[in-house]
């Protein structure tokens, strides 16, 4: 027998291959299916079956085009309704995989398909339960994902997954390893941990769900409160996963199509051609780009930003890349959140770009040494802090304004582009790619801070602390 966690950390997301005795399957598979196909090659295997524990919203699943390829069954839990076959599977129903088994377990609350999957051994021992987003490592799934209006409630969801945490988790042995869907720095819980795996007796001890003596109603306002919007494209993708999809083969073939730089040029000045630069921040920032691109580096969490700044999933986008060897991997990137129109990419670079005579943006930078300096000589006009609102709030330079990159669009009237903006987020990523929003949006002048509050924090600049307030007797 084999058990692989597959972890993807753009998405913080974890397929699995199993695999026994010539037969294999695959929980939660990504968009692309050669990975999974060239296991099973290697093990002379057959995947028999692709399992889903629910619809999922942060990533477009590739369980259609696998099991075209490879004959494979689709099976998802109860309540599942899609346009494609699939095996609708019961609750504790059985599945053979060589010569080990699989069972459903029917656990509700995250969404109401949502189905956790218990490994049985030749030896009829448990080793491994993998819950999808029903149990997390430090957390459980959100419950607000799945909110039908008029039939079903935020509250109704998450009653039904603390029965089926208390049912059907719980009541399995303490030593039995609990392998979830996803990790820290996914959106689809409140606080995973960043580890992946973990026994469910430690669980027990350590995730506040799990608490032995906690009430339904207690549960019910525990994972309920605090939730933040989710990113817009999660119902695009919950509604892709239901359908059948463009092929990701096809989508490669389109996406990774060279583009000289006279064709991108007329290709960017189209009103429905978007460009993104996914270079390195180095390369970005001492090179220029395309006028009016967005900046969305690969190597930064690419997709989750990619679906919550980029509104229509149906964008065509055309894109700039470091090195042509990974233009594969970018488009493939984009198509697993359900970017499928990407028309391709810059031939030759920006090198190719400027040796056309070709003009470029290019966003200013400043040392967090030199922002605290004109921050404390008042010569700074607007600084800004696009963190999130809980990293803000926990922390802050004094007199500086939070205006979070995930609601940019949302806020962008307050911008006054005549003014000179100077940006700056944790680590200098997300900074960058709000200021080239900011800059094709129109705004002359915008600075990024290198380095951003980590920087920031090792100079002088006076930084304001949130205190927790205290009820008075």
């Amino acid at each position: 027998m084999k058990v692989e966690q597959l972890f993807t950390g753009c998405l913080a997301e974890m397929a699995y291959y199993i695999e026994s005795n010539g037969e294999a399957a695959i929980i939660d598979p990504l968009r692309e299916t050669e990975p999974y196909i060239r296991m099973a090659e290697a093990d002379k295997a057959k995947i028999k079956y692709i399992f889903l524990t629910h619809f999922h919203a942060d990533f477009v699943s590739g369980h259609v085009d696998l099991a075209k390829k490879t004959g494979a069954t689709i099976v998802y839990g109860p309540n599942a309704e899609t346009s494609f076959d699939f095996h609708s599977g019961k609750d504790n129903e059985e599945f053979k995989i060589g010569d080990v088994t699989l069972k459903l377990l029917h656990t509700p609350g995250h969404t109401m398909e949502s189905s956790s999957y218990l490994l049985i051994d030749d030896q009829g021992k448990t080793p491994y339960v993998f819950t999808g987003d029903c149990l997390f490592i430090g957390d459980v799934g959100r419950p607000d994902l799945a909110v039908k209006s008029g039939s079903i409630t935020q509250d109704d969801l998450a009653g039904h997954l603390f029965d089926s945490l208390r049912n059907k988790i719980m009541t399995l042995p303490d030593d039995i390893i609990v392998y979830p869907a996803h990790g820290a720095g996914s959106a689809c819980g409140k606080n995973m941990s960043s580890e992946t795996f973990d026994t469910l007796g430690n669980q027990k001890k350590t995730n506040y769900a799990l608490r032995a003596d906690m009430t339904k109603e207690e549960f019910i306002e525990e994972v309920t409160t605090g939730l933040k919007q989710p990113p817009a494209y999660f119902a695009d993708n919950v509604r892709m996963n239901k359908e059948v999809n463009t092929s990701i083969d096809e989508i490669l073939h389109k996406g990774t199509t060279p583009l000289d730089p006279i064709t991108f040029k007329e290709l960017s000045e189209r009103n429905d051609v978007m460009v993104i630069d996914t270079r390195s921040k180095e390369s970005y920032t001492e090179e220029g780009t395309v006028p009016g691109a967005w900046y969305i580096g690969i190597d930064g969490t690419f997709a989750p930003w990619v679906g919550t700044l980029v509104k229509d999933i149906d964008q065509k986008i055309i894109f700039i890349a470091d090195d042509e060897l990974r233009v594969n991997e970018i488009v493939t990137r984009f198509s697993r959140v359900g970017y499928d129109n990407t028309l391709g990419y810059l031939n030759g670079g920006i090198k190719d770009w400027l040796a056309h005579g070709f003009e470029v943006d290019k966003i200013g930078s400043i040392s967090a040494h030199r922002f605290a300096e004109r921050l404390s000589d008042g010569t700074m006009e607007e600084p800004l802090d696009v963190r999130r609102e809980s990293e803000y709030q926990s922390e802050h330079v004094e007199g500086v304004d939070n205006f979070p990159l995930d609601f940019i669009h949302d806020n962008f009237s307050e911008i006054d582009p005549d003014k000179e903006y100077f940006l700056h987020c944790q680590s200098g990523y997300r900074s960058l790619v709000a200021a080239s929003i900011f800059q094709a949006n129109g705004v002359k002048k915008v600075t990024d801070v290198r380095g951003g509050f980590n920087d920031i924090k090792e100079t002088e600049a006076p930084m304001t602390e949130y205190v927790c307030p205290t009820t008075l007797l």
